[in-house]
Order: structure tokens, then C-alpha cells, then sequence
């Protein structure tokens, strides 16, 4: 989730915790400071930009590393405060809380978080919130500003803390019962369109609950389908678009691929831009401006030749005529997205562009 959000809910969390013991400001930044401390990750060198993508909301949002953490913060807390003195597992809960609410909150947008690291090393992503929303946000963050403003405490700021928490853990809960309406939708839709996938995922939309985005996966190909709660009876169109497995099969056996596919669940596709070998994680973005891309090879003469992961920058945040189309499809007006209709048409049955094993160097 974006850091305002992280902040807003860590503060809103040891405001209702630590708030009548230190005071409302106090506690509010101590909880803003603890519930940005998961992200600092970002800090950490990678070796290359694949390692970088898959192992952000790595061992730092882990609920284990958060349990072993909490002690030691909370005495530095218990040595800050005088407050505190006599509320030692008060002041080593609001870590735990602080720590974990963050990760929590993470895992519920699709990028993918270590939960049960290294019990359980694979990440977790609902995807049932976009990594921006201001429904969820603006409640914690109204608290927020109230109790900074207050140096003491109240108990009509405790109310409101506690209303503004559960006001966003409410929202959360939603998207996941709208989440698995809106996946028995596109399956429907995919059916009717005799499309039998090998896995579907539907994805929050851009800032709300209202549009998703929902994805089905067969090995030649991937489909987009874009619904609204406010969809009338109209059909909804659906966009395929190559996933290029051929291409994928000359990186398949780098470690860079490898890591790629276990991150994303296989919800990747492959194509050659510019005489390299990019492959992009479906999940993030739209077709065909996803937001993590990397190159993995160069392509010569029907071979694939290994280089070290290099991360494609070229996409673009929206498509043309994107913005006029998000507004459409959340109200449920039925509208085309012409990015989608312009895509690559699917191979067809000629040889394969790159039929070699990896050549060169080992990819990252």
C-alpha cells in the first residue's frame, strides 16, 4: 500500500493503543514512524532489478520477524516514555500491531508479501485493494490529523480512532466479498465466450472497489475483461493478447525467470521489443504498459542470448484515452479501451521465433 496510507494506519493504531497513556500526538507519530519501518526495505542493495521486485515485502513484513521485533522496540519505547514504565506489554503490543497491520494491509494488494517468512517463503497478494485507494485511506487519515492536533487524550478522539479503524477494516473486508463476485462474473463471461482458463484472477481497479480487473490464464494466451458493479445488461467486451510461450521457453531455465514465475503465480507473458526478449508480470498495470517488465535476453537469429535482468522503463502509467475510459467503466457505461483493441495479434501456427535453449550468460 502507498506510504500515506502505512503512515495513517500505524498512527491510528497506536493512537488507540498508546494514546491514553502518552498522549494523542505522541503516539500518533511513534505509530507513523513504526508503520513505515517495513518499508524500508527499499534501502536494501539487489544484485539486479529482478531480485529487487520479488524480494521487496520480503523478511521485513514478516509476522515472525514483527514477533521477535516487538520486544526490542517496545523497551526502547518503555526507555522513551515515562509513560510507559509500568505498561511494558502495552507498549510492546503497539509494535506488534504497528509492524503487522502494515504487512497485513500490503498483502491484500496484489503486489505480493512474505507473511510467514521463512516458515512459508512464498508471498501472499489478495488483490482485493489497489495499491492507492482513498476510501480506505481517508478515514485513518482524518484521525490522524485530529490527534496530532492533541497533545492529551480524549475519549471522543478514542471513538473516533476506533470508528476510522474499523470504517477501513470494513472497506478491506468488501473488496474481498466484491473480489470473489466479480471472478463468478468473468468466469461466466469467459464461458460464454468459450474460453476454459487455466487460473483467473481478478484484481481491484485504479483507486477503487467498484471496477475490476480480471484476468484468465491459458498457455497460449491471457484474456481481459473489465467489469463494474454498476454494469448494466450490456455484453462486456473481453481483449486477448499473446503470452508468447515460445519466447518464454528460451528463458525459462534462467534463475531471473524462475523467480519471475514463482512471483506472479505464472502471470507473466513473453515478447520480443527491439530485438530483446522482455517479459512482464500481468498483474500490475495494463496491457500492454505493465508496470514491471524486464528484458532477460537478446534475440539473434532465431537463438536467445542471456544478459543480466534489466528492467524495461518504457511503459506508460495510462494509455491513450484511459483516463475518459476508467471513468466510464466505474459507472458502468459500457466503453472500449483502445489500447486493447490495437494489441499484437496472436501467433499463428508458423515456426517458433526461438525454438534454442538459453545461450550466454545466466540472466541476474
Amino acid at each position: 500500500m502507498d506510504s500515506l496510507s502505512q503512515f495513517v494506519l500505524g498512527a491510528a493504531v497506536s493512537a488507540l493503543v498508546l494514546g491514553p497513556k502518552v498522549g494523542a500526538r505522541k503516539a500518533a507519530l511513534v505509530g507513523g514512524v513504526l508503520g513505515t519501518l517495513p518499508d524500508l526495505d527499499v534501502l536494501i542493495p539487489f544484485a539486479d532489478p529482478v531480485d529487487s521486485f520479488v524480494y521487496h515485502r520480503g523478511w521485513t513484513h514478516s509476522l515472525f520477524v514483527h514477533a521477535l521485533a516487538a520486544p526490542i522496540l517496545g523497551e526502547a519505547l518503555v526507555r522513551l516514555f515515562k509513560g510507559l514504565r509500568e505498561a511494558r506489554v502495552l507498549a510492546m503490543a503497539a509494535v506488534f500491531l504497528c509492524l503487522s497491520t502494515h504487512a497485513l494491509l500490503d498483502a491484500m494488494t496484489i503486489y505480493g508479501t512474505r507473511l510467514f517468512w521463512p516458515v512459508f517463503p512464498d508471498p501472499v497478494g489478495v488483490g482485493s485493494i489497489f495499491i492507492v485507494d482513498p476510501l480506505y485511506t481517508l478515514p485513518l487519515l482524518a484521525v490522524t490529523v485530529w490527534a496530532l492536533l492533541r497533545s492529551g487524550w480524549s475519549r471522543a478522539l478514542g471513538r473516533g480512532v476506533a470508528v476510522a479503524l474499523a470504517l477501513s477494516t470494513a472497506y478491506l473486508g468488501w473488496g474481498v466479498v466484491i473480489q470473489s463476485q466479480m471472478e463468478a462474473r468473468a468466469r461466466e463471461v469467459f464461458a460464454a465466450k468459450g474460453i476454459e482458463p487455466e487460473q483467473v484472477l481478478a484484481i481491484a481497479g485504479p483507486f477503487n472497489t467498484v471496477m475490476w480487473k480480471v484476468i484468465a490464464l491459458e498457455d497460449e494466451a491471457y484474456h481481459n475483461v473489465y467489469l463494474s458493479l454498476l454494469d448494466g445488461p450490456d455484453p462486456v467486451p473481453v481483449y486477448t493478447h499473446p503470452r508468447r510461450p515460445d519466447l518464454a521457453a528460451c528463458v525459462a531455465g534462467s534463475d531471473a525467470y524462475a523467480k519471475l514465475a514463482w512471483f506472479s503465480r505464472g502471470f507473466l507473458k513473453a515478447e520480443e521489443r527491439d530485438g530483446r526478449l522482455v517479459v512482464s508480470d500481468l498483474r500490475m498495470g495494463m496491457t500492454p504498459d505493465y508496470v514491471f517488465q524486464f528484458a532477460l535476453a537478446d534475440l539473434r537469429d532465431g537463438a536467445a542470448a542471456g544478459i543480466p535482468a534489466e528492467r524495461d522503463l518504457s511503459h506508460r502509467r495510462m494509455g491513450e484515452g484511459d483516463g475518459g475510459w476508467l471513468w466510464a467503466r466505474i459507472t458502468g457505461r459500457p466503453a472500449d479501451r483502445l489500447a486493447e483493441m490495437t494489441g499484437a495479434p496472436l501467433p499463428s501456427g508458423g515456426p517458433l521465433l526461438c525454438a534454442a535453449p538459453l545461450a550466454g550468460g545466466t540472466p541476474g
